[in-house]
Formats: C-alpha cells, sequence, structure tokens
C-alpha cells in the first residue's frame, strides 16, 4: 500500500476517533476534559494513538461538619470545632456566674448537713461592735470556776475560770418587757436543735403579720443556731444564732443567743448541771 493510502487511512481514523471521544466529553464535561489525539510519528508501523497524559487538578468536596452528641462515645474522637476567643468582659461573667453556683452549693450542702459555715472567730461579724469578740479577762466576783455568769446590762457572758480569770463573750440578751434574772443550771445540751416556738410566740408574731412555723428542723436559718444550752426546766436557753448583728443588743425573747462560733467553744467547755446567774 502507497504511504499516502496510509495517511488517508490514518486521518480518516483519527477523525472518527474524534468524534466519539468529543461525544464522550460532552457527556462527561462536568467531570474532565479528555486529553488531546497525537497521531504516532511512524507511518510505516500500524497506526496507533498515544494519549497525552493530562494532569488532573482534583479540588476535594468541603468534608461535612462532625456531629456531637451528648452520649455518644465517637463524639470524643470527633476533631473540635474551632473555639473562638472570648473578651475579657465574657471571662469576668462566666467567672462570676461560677461564683455564684459555688457559693449556692456550698450554702445549701451546710444546710444539709447541718455544719456551721467557715468563720473566722477572731473577726466580728457584719454590724458587730469588736468589743463582744471572745477574749481572756480579769474577773474578781466570787463565783465558783466553772460558773457561767450573764451580764444582761452590759451584754457580756463570763465563764468563770482560776486564779481571777474569766472567759468573756458578746451575747444578745431580752428585749424590753422579756428580761429576766436567775439561777439555773444547764438540763440539756443540743447540737443543731430544731427550734419549736413557744405558742404565745407564735400568737404574738401573727399579730404583726408574721406566721412561724409550729417546727423547724437545725441548720444555719435555724434561729437557735449551731448549739443550745438548755436552762433548767425554763423555755429559756444559751443557744447560737442566724443573726450574729443582733449580738451586744436587747432583741430576744429572753433567751440569751450567741454567735454560732462562740457558742460551740463554749459547749465544749461546759457540762450538764452547770450553775448559770443571770444578773
Amino acid at each position: 500500500m502507497k504511504p499516502r493510502h496510509l495517511l488517508l487511512i490514518a486521518s480518516i481514523a483519527a477523525f472518527v476517533l474524534s468524534a466519539v471521544s468529543a461525544g464522550g466529553a460532552f457527556a462527561n464535561d462536568r467531570y474532565a476534559t479528555p486529553p488531546p489525539v497525537v497521531l504516532s510519528p511512524d507511518l510505516s508501523a500500524p497506526w496507533v494513538m498515544q494519549l497525552q497524559p493530562q494532569r488532573y487538578s482534583v479540588q476535594a468536596a468541603p468534608a461535612a461538619a462532625p456531629r456531637y452528641y451528648r452520649n455518644s462515645a465517637s463524639s470524643r474522637q470527633a476533631l473540635a470545632p474551632t473555639v473562638r476567643p472570648i473578651t475579657r468582659q465574657q471571662a469576668r461573667k462566666k467567672q462570676e456566674k461560677t461564683l455564684r453556683q459555688n457559693v449556692t452549693y456550698q450554702q445549701g450542702s451546710f444546710i444539709r448537713s447541718g455544719v456551721t459555715p467557715p468563720q473566722n472567730p477572731k473577726q466580728p461579724s457584719a454590724g458587730m461592735n469588736p468589743i463582744f469578740l471572745p477574749q481572756e479577762v480579769d474577773y474578781s466576783a466570787s463565783h465558783k470556776a466553772g460558773t457561767i455568769v450573764i451580764d444582761t446590762r452590759n451584754k457580756f457572758l463570763y465563764l468563770v475560770g482560776e486564779n481571777g480569770k474569766a472567759r468573756r463573750y458578746g451575747v444578745g440578751v431580752g428585749k424590753e418587757g422579756f428580761g429576766w434574772k436567775g439561777t439555773e443550771t444547764v438540763s440539756r445540751k443540743a447540737e443543731w436543735p430544731t427550734w419549736h416556738p413557744p405558742k404565745e410566740m407564735i400568737a404574738r408574731e401573727r399579730k404583726k403579720g408574721r406566721i412561724l412555723p409550729v417546727r423547724m428542723e437545725g441548720g444555719i436559718a435555724n434561729p437557735l443556731g449551731a448549739r443550745a444550752l438548755y436552762l433548767g426546766s425554763t423555755l429559756y436557753r444559751i443557744h447560737g444564732t442566724n443573726a450574729p448583728s443582733t449580738i451586744g443588743r436587747a432583741v430576744s425573747s429572753g433567751c440569751i443567743r450567741m454567735r454560732n462560733q462562740d457558742v460551740e467553744d463554749l459547749y465544749e467547755r461546759v457540762p450538764v448541771g452547770t450553775k448559770v446567774v443571770v444578773l
């Protein structure tokens, strides 16, 4: 066969193949463009189609955002989302919220467990004169060591010691018309006592528009506070308080009230049977 015939056949074949390839390209033009067709330079050999390798630049589809599930183990393996920096004001608000939650939880824990919140016995409570803080003082009265003496006029409670000394605490006493004097003994002691308001107190407070409970369990909200020392068969007690700012004032219905940390200290120092003198 003559060379010109070979060239003609090759040209026809190239045209047909280009048409077929073009049709495939139209069908798949969304994915890629077919490479160009190149004829073999060696016309004496059986004709072949040489395809020029094409370099594709493949752009991967964007990955879907990871999904997070509250109780899914796979969520721990997912990539963490991008964390945006927070402003100083946002950080301060977050810190204040955490502090409020901690305080609320601690107060609830104290009430449920009946434990006195941490307090510094050397610091006066809000609204309290520092003179009413516990301290060792000279005491020259004739009462025996171990006797409790309550000076209602000056709002002091003395635990008489040895060698002319006494431990002095500030107290709250009965308001006008509710004060009393006399000698009693500690008949019973109780930790975080339950409060049973007397019927007379319930009726008296009801007239003022205040409804008292018949019974109130012990806790930091209880008016009897952390400890109570019951005096004889009377309704009077030496007890703690939920209002430490009233120490040094005449505000009670006749009971002798102390700061919780002070009554806890006195509670450990005196046994049942201790003599109590109210002046």
